[in-house]
């Protein structure tokens, strides 16, 4: 995993069309701020949603988040005026964007060609990067080759909405859990983008829970993808953000037991061993990968939380 890329725990989706949410966006405790020309943007209100999301990317106090563009995908007539709008008026103040209803390689690497263009004539000094939202057929069938497409790719964002209507899955909710189905319904899934994202050191997002009010289904959702190994999850309004950050850090019994892994695993290698028994378990080398990786997780906000997945 690339070690430069900030904590992707909770993103919170706001449409480009509302200066309100966005200017609440700026102080909410998100990780990333997802602006979005796409779904939530009547058609009619593209161009000023444009003009609103370039003003608030210049104008807003974002502190250290992550800031996001997502805009149409490439097979609208769209994409093209949403990506040089926002990146040509404030691409200095953009991390990523976020690239929805991929279907091939060739989308983001469509994408990759503009925003290299596009940073040569602005000049300007940092490359933007992509995420691609995995939400089609044809996107989690190539979804290794769309994870290696561009040097640019950030992570990989599972789209729970438009891939249940896509596979004809009889669910009404975006991100429901298809209550009646012998299992978790969207593990096969989750686990094929998930293997993708990491066998090229990107992220994994989780898409949205889309029940307000429903902490517990919130809680369940997370909880699942994150103890599959994903990093994060959109959030749909700012009250689920609290959850969704608890979720995805580390507890502090997760830190304190992964820290005296390390401590102990350490210690027996600097004896000459190269595996021990602590506390009823073997430890090895996997040991401390695991531990490791598990501390690397945490997030420099505070004291960890009690709860979590």
């Amino acid at each position: 995993m690339n070690s430069d890329v900030r904590p992707h725990r909770s993103i919170l989706t706001v449409p480009g069309s509302s200066p309100r949410f966005m200017a609440k966006a700026a102080g909410s405790s998100a990780d990333v701020i997802m602006l979005d020309l796409e779904d939530s943007v009547a058609d009619s209100q593209r161009a000023a949603a444009r003009r609103a999301i370039v003003k608030a990317l210049h104008e807003l106090q974002w502190g250290t988040k992550v800031r996001t563009v997502r805009v149409s995908a490439t097979s609208t007539p769209w994409f093209y005026r949403d990506l040089i709008t926002v990146v040509e008026g404030a691409g200095e103040h953009i991390d990523a964007i976020v690239l929805p209803k991929v279907t091939c390689a060739g989308d983001v690497y469509m994408l990759d060609t503009l925003l290299t263009q596009i940073e040569a004539v602005m000049q300007l000094r940092l490359r933007i990067g992509i995420e691609a939202q995995i939400e089609t057929a044809p996107a989690m069938r190539d979804v290794d080759a769309i994870a290696q497409a561009s040097p640019r790719l950030i992570a990989l964002v599972f789209g729970p909405g438009d891939f249940a209507a896509a596979m004809g899955m009889p669910l009404l909710s975006i991100g429901a859990d298809g209550a009646g189905y012998p299992g978790h319904i969207w593990h096969a899934h989750l686990s094929r983008m998930l293997l993708a994202a990491r066998a090229v050191g990107v992220l994994a997002i989780d898409g949205p829970y889309a029940v307000l009010g429903d902490a517990e289904g919130l809680r369940h959702s997370a909880g699942a993808s994150r103890r599959l190994g994903y990093d994060g999850k959109w959030a749909i309004h700012p009250a689920q953000i609290e959850m969704i950050n608890a979720v995805f850090s580390p507890t502090v019994a997760e830190i304190e037991q992964a820290t005296r892994i390390v401590a102990a695993y350490e210690a027996a290698t600097a004896a000459g061993s190269g595996a021990m028994r602590s506390g009823g378990e073997m430890l090895d080398a996997a040991s401390v990968a695991m531990a490791r990786r598990l501390l690397s997780r945490r997030v420099d906000q505070g004291e960890p939380p009690t709860g979590g997945g």
